[in-house]
């Protein structure tokens, strides 16, 4: 999945002649705490609620408020991860979309791209949640995979998370099966660090509500 499929059609930018009080009801309305703002078709920067409360003037424009703003952005190619990355490192609740020109494509906004990662994530499927704790140099997937469908079982989706500091990786499997419990004797008897698992059915059941819920949100 790529940037480019991810741009949301129903947040538009704003103009460097609107004013702080056009900024501030555009992201009420849209429920993001940021904007892209362009000047003609170039994409100047993104703005955000608390850099405009800090002004003086809400009624100045944007270019009479801000010098200069912060301009992250990605290019329509680029891969969701990437988008991932790129929304965390700059703490934006949208991230423009260019393409190789640097043209203005759209934006990616912070509740969808949520979406996106649940469906990838796989939370929407019933199944359970292993957490193994192993050495680097000791991780491998294949033979995870071969632990987990060799009781007749399939990993649905699966990430890495470790310290940068840490020669320890923790690595997250969520399993179709709610019952893993042969699953984690074979993790146990290959000598994998079990640290932690989620199997019972009301963790799923609360979990899916939730998403639900986000669903609600986001398309009242």
């Amino acid at each position: 999945m790529i940037a480019a499929e991810l741009i949301a059609e129903d947040i538009p930018p704003l103009k460097h002649t609107d004013t702080g009080e056009k900024a501030l009801r555009w992201m009420d309305e849209f429920k993001v705490s940021h904007l892209p703002v362009l000047k003609g078709s170039n994409y100047v920067g993104v703005v955000s609620d608390n850099d405009i409360y800090d002004q003086e003037d809400m009624s100045d424009t944007l270019h009479e408020m801000f010098d200069v703003l912060p301009r992250p952005y990605v290019y329509d190619y680029n891969h969701i991860y990437h988008v991932m990355r790129i929304m965390a490192e700059s703490r934006v609740t949208v991230v423009p979309v260019l393409d190789e020109k640097e043209n203005y494509l759209g934006c990616i906004s912070l509740m969808a791209l949520m979406v996106r990662i649940t469906e990838i994530a796989g939370i929407r499927e019933s199944g359970a949640i292993i957490v193994l704790e192993m050495n680097r140099v000791d991780y491998s997937l294949a033979h995870i995979a071969q632990c987990v469908e060799g009781n007749n079982a399939r990993i649905i989706s699966s990430y890495i998370t470790s310290p940068l500091d840490s020669t320890k990786l923790e690595v997250t499997l969520k399993i179709n099966e709610v019952d893993v419990s042969r699953i984690i004797q074979t993790f146990e008897r290959y000598d994998y660090v079990v640290k932690a698992s989620y199997q019972k059915s009301d963790y799923y059941d609360d979990l899916k509500q939730r998403y639900d819920e986000l669903m609600k949100y986001l398309n009242p």
